[in-house]
């Protein structure tokens, strides 16, 4: 090993000693796992080695995360963090850029995300998440996640997209569906761990369901710059073809073609998994159920808020954001080396009993009690790179959330809670959130 190379390694705190290649294929399969048996091994900061990811520096110590999420974004690298989701995104995504040219997109598309802006979608998702739970009959027994997949595509297609109707809408339901679910298959998720995701287009498999997409989203892209009557409405891609920068110039097709897929990964998958997470907390304990369908029907919104805000930590979609070190930078005892990750972990982060008592414990009212923290609560990640979407999520879940409660109950199928189950880059209940439906009115009853 060169002399380099070896004060780069002596700079790094303790980790496992498997071979590479091995910490790849646990962290693919069981990535909680993982991070549970290294704090405990080695403490709150450690080092993992992942293939294509480089070198991983993982932390949940406070101060530190802290450091990571307000520090100098041109040493922090996020967007050379996240290549791992290059071949589905495109370069031009806005999780996938760094400095200037992140800030720019980032401005461009925070305006569709704006508050009073975003409350205008809250009758249209009303009216998706409705008409999905009415087809939920009292009596039998459903895997949820699939059902809230097609619920939030459903509310991209329209809120998003702006596709409410005809043969496009349902072509584009058709391949979007095709691709999120090649690209969540942990099978592809090892192949692509394989490639490397600079290679990532060049399975045959995933290159054609994205042509497809592609050809769809540029062509509607094409019609929607040529409507007259663009100004009035209200669906984000028209708002994102209207932005303009400050120099004046507008989103190319291609970064409207990314972030569109950005939106998509970031607005659907993962809040799909997040409600089907909700769905099988909430199976588990009536108690809580019950408080939040009393609320519900009192017109509260403060326990669904907490409820939301507990799944989002109990059980987080996604474990980890990273940076990349453009410079050395000091985190505790260590000057880490440029090239390094710095990660901080969420899954770690929410289980620290020091912050969350009882951390595996479903307990919605430890919100009402405190609210989250900054660096303590960060599902969305955090700083200047915390998700563009993040209230939209929260909102989305909420507004279904209410629509589910008011309209069915639900038990679990079976005692045992379902374990986590790690999809390409998210983690997901095992199967499927699969519950017993039945009759909110028969709830009622009985309390």
């Amino acid at each position: 090993m060169p002399v380099a190379d070896q004060r780069a390694h002596a700079a790094l705190p303790p980790g496992p000693q498997l071979p590479r290649a091995l910490q790849t294929a646990i962290w693919m399969r069981r990535a909680q796992g993982l991070l549970a048996w290294s704090r405990r091994r080695y403490g709150d900061t450690f080092t993992l080695r992942i293939a294509h990811e480089g070198t991983w520096v993982v932390t949940c110590n406070l101060e530190a995360v802290k450091s990571v999420f307000t520090g100098d974004p041109r040493i922090l690298h996020a967007g050379e963090g996240n290549s791992v989701l290059l071949p589905v995104l495109g370069p031009n995504s806005v999780l996938l850029l760094d400095e200037e040219e992140h800030m720019r997109q980032r401005k461009l598309l925070l305006p569709p995300f704006h508050g009073a802006r975003m409350k205008r979608y809250e009758a249209l998702m009303q009216e998706i998440a409705a008409a999905e739970i009415e087809r939920w009959r009292p009596g039998e027994v459903r895997q949820l996640r699939p059902r809230m997949q097609a619920l939030t595509l459903e509310v991209i297609l329209r809120a998003v997209f702006g596709v409410a109707e005809g043969q496009r809408l349902e072509e584009l339901r058709r391949a979007l569906r095709r691709l999120v679910a090649y690209a969540t298959n942990p099978r592809a998720g090892i192949m692509l761990a394989v490639v490397g995701p600079a290679r990532g287009e060049r399975i045959r498999g995933f290159r054609e369901r994205l042509r497809t997409v592609d050809e769809l989203l540029f062509a509607e892209i094409a019609e929607r710059r040529a409507l007259a009557e663009i100004a009035e409405r209200e669906d984000i891609m028209s708002l994102l073809l209207q932005a303009r920068d400050e120099d004046g110039a507008p989103m190319s097709d291609k970064e409207v073609r990314d972030e569109l897929l950005t939106l998509l990964l970031a607005g659907h998958e993962t809040t799909a998994n997040a409600l089907a997470w909700a769905v099988e907390r909430l199976a588990r304990h009536p108690d809580a159920t019950a408080r939040l369908q009393e609320e519900v029907d009192a017109g509260e919104s403060a326990y669904l808020q907490a409820v939301v805000q507990e799944i989002l930590r109990l059980r987080p979609v996604i474990s980890v954001v990273a940076r990349r070190l453009k410079a050395p930078f000091r985190i505790g005892a260590w000057e880490l080396p440029a090239g390094v990750g710095i990660v901080p972990s969420i899954y770690l982060m929410h289980r620290r009993a020091d912050i969350y008592p009882e951390p595996e414990r479903f307990r919605p009212e430890r919100f009402l009690e405190q609210p989250p923290g900054t660096y303590t609560w960060i599902p969305f990640g955090g700083g200047v790179r915390r998700c563009l979407g993040a209230a939209f999520a929260q909102f989305e879940m909420e507004v279904v959330l209410r629509e589910l409660i008011a309209r069915r109950s639900l038990a679990p199928a079976r005692a045992q809670s379902e374990r986590v189950l790690r999809r390409a880059f998210t983690e997901t209940p095992s199967r499927d959130a699969e519950v017993l439906i039945g009759s909110a009115e028969r709830m009622r009853v009985a309390r």
